[in-house]
């Protein structure tokens, strides 16, 4: 069960931090007039890539170092 809360908190921490970072590009350039929904699900979508990617590698780190 503690596994589980810490994997939680550690996605969770992950999504917040990509979506922090993601929030410094100026991805307006890129956005076609009248998609601005389809463009929110993309970066929705973006963060949570990162997010699963770097909590991975975090989770990968902390368990081959600790056994």
């Amino acid at each position: 069960m503690l596994d589980f809360i810490i994997r939680l908190f550690v996605y969770l921490g992950c999504f917040v931090l990509s979506m922090y970072g993601l929030s410094s590009v100026n991805y307006e350039k890129f956005i076609r007039s009248g998609k601005v929904k389809q463009a929110q699900v993309l970066y929705l979508l973006v963060a949570m890539g990162i997010a699963k990617l770097a909590a991975e590698f975090l989770m990968n780190i902390a368990y081959k170092v600790i056994p």
